[in-house]
């Protein structure tokens, strides 16, 4: 389906509603996913050999195990009992994806429809009809990469990470709490984005299996490595090319299922960095030594944060860098981001233009991974995945080439200093000589992050403008 969009703002927000409308009405259907022909490209250029076919058999074999956006399907029978259950329920996919209805007993089908592919698209490529207008861009799926999640840098978000950001939105995006959602429906959507995960990075390692190991080029391999043939001959999940299929789904799946074993341990505060006698169960209440102390972590040689985010956190330093999803379609096949021409074939592809991504203004005080105490400590230890934020060495002294756990806790104390319009003890008091230097800082661990909440435009549960980031 084509879109034709106008640069005036009016007519563009009319061109995205009537886009949303034409998908999600009951004459318009999407009867098959579309393939990830932006990978292939991306193959092509990185190894010199063409990818086309190899895209074309891996798509005929994804279809055979995920099926069709109509008549989804989950690969049950390669997998075990184990790794299936990472879907809480296979019936979810069809609840999901279905028409947009809902019956006498309140069962609402086609939620994913109704409230995510205009931003995600229909296979969750993150280039739904609405994300050009978006800023951070609608995530990709495909990759398997999730960037606020209680996990390793690597590792894949916990069920209950996905469950928790549908819950909260990711403030500063275009992606709002779906809070609205019963608990149920928002299993639903979890299964599903699951779902899409997992096929498109299934696609996407089979195709470089296909490229990089079974021989494809401009013709496919001989029938015991051609993948097509796993479905289309008697006998075909005895070749070499079903074992390939088997173990690249064993890698993806069990990524999911493991990630539960891999969620970062979060260290106790040292109660030295935090007011006496004020820390309870439910407070953070900084001392204003541990926010001091951070500071000189922010501004240190090692950490260098404020080699990004600027002194303040105000992030006005000159940056120029790009997240994962970006550098695989431009720099990383030799294409460089500003060069439109260059870029001609891959935005043909359903590329996104290039934007460069920018560091968090922290003095806004706005956490996109929910900017509770724990959360910024995985941020700062993990880093962020898919992006240029690194992540630290951790020891136990903290030697000048690594941080320990008590400098971390130092570093989140003073983060949140900033976003909290707060400044160490000795700064606020040289700003104002005759006052009295600024008080501890206070975060409340049950109050729900309202920071630059999503405007009513797109959070108004009456409006079809659904998710992104």
């Amino acid at each position: 389906m084509t879109f034709r969009y106008s640069r005036r703002p009016i007519l563009i927000c009319l061109a995205a509603a009537l886009s949303v409308a034409a998908w999600v009405g009951c004459e318009k259907t999407v009867d098959q996913f579309d393939p990830n022909l932006l990978y292939a490209l991306s193959l092509e250029k990185t190894r010199d050999i063409p990818a086309d076919v190899a895209a074309e058999h891996v798509q005929s074999v994804i279809t055979e195990l995920f099926g069709t956006p109509l008549e989804p399907r989950w690969p049950s029978d390669w997998l075990d009992d184990e790794q299936s259950s990472i879907l809480r329920d296979v019936d979810n996919l069809e609840l999901a994806i279905g028409k947009i209805s809902s019956d006498q007993a309140d069962q609402h089908r086609g939620l994913y429809r109704e409230h995510c592919v205009i931003c995600h698209g229909v296979s969750g490529s993150g280039n739904g009809p609405a994300s050009l207008y978006q800023n951070p861009y609608p995530r990709d799926f495909r990759r398997g990469v999730f960037k606020w999640k209680s996990t390793e840098r690597r590792s894949k978000p916990t069920r209950e990470d996905l469950l928790d950001l549908l819950k909260r939105g990711i403030p500063g995006t275009s992606m709002p709490s779906y809070r609205i959602l019963s608990s149920e429906q928002r299993q639903t959507l979890v299964d599903y984005t699951i779902y899409l995960s997992v096929r498109g990075e299934t696609e996407r390692e089979l195709m470089a299996v296909a490229v990089d190991e079974l021989g494809y080029e401009d013709t496919p391999p001989e029938d015991d490595l051609n993948l097509a043939m796993v479905f289309e001959s008697e006998g075909g999940r005895g070749t070499e090319a079903a074992d390939v299929i088997a173990d690249v789904l064993d890698d993806v799946v069990g990524q999911w299922r493991d990630a539960s074993d891999e969620v970062v341990d979060v260290p106790q505060v040292p109660q030295d960095l935090l007011q006496v006698g004020a820390a309870d169960a439910k407070k953070f209440q900084w001392s204003d030594e541990a926010v001091a102390m951070g500071r000189d972590v922010y501004e240190g040689v090692y950490a260098n944060c404020v080699g990004c985010h600027g002194k303040g956190g105000r992030a006005d330093v000159p940056t120029l860098d790009y997240d994962d999803w970006t550098k695989e379609y431009t720099s990383r096949i030799g294409i460089s981001p500003d060069d439109t021409q260059a870029l001609a074939p891959v935005r043909a592809l359903g590329a996104l233009p290039p934007r460069p991504v920018l560091p968090r203004r922290l003095s806004d005080g706005v956490y996109r991974g929910a900017g509770t105490p724990e959360a910024i400590y995985r941020i700062i230890s993990q880093g962020i995945a898919g992006s240029p934020m690194p992540a630290v060495m951790i020891s136990e002294q903290g030697d000048g080439t690594s941080l320990s756990p008590r400098q971390i806790w130092a570093l989140v104390a003073y983060v949140q200093s900033l976003g909290q319009g707060a400044a160490p003890a000795d700064t606020a008091a040289a700003s104002d000589p005759g006052g009295d230097k600024m008080g501890p800082l206070a975060w409340s661990a049950g109050a729900p992050h309202e920071s630059n909440a999503v405007p009513s435009s797109t959070a108004d549960s009456s409006v079809d403008i659904p998710p992104a980031g």
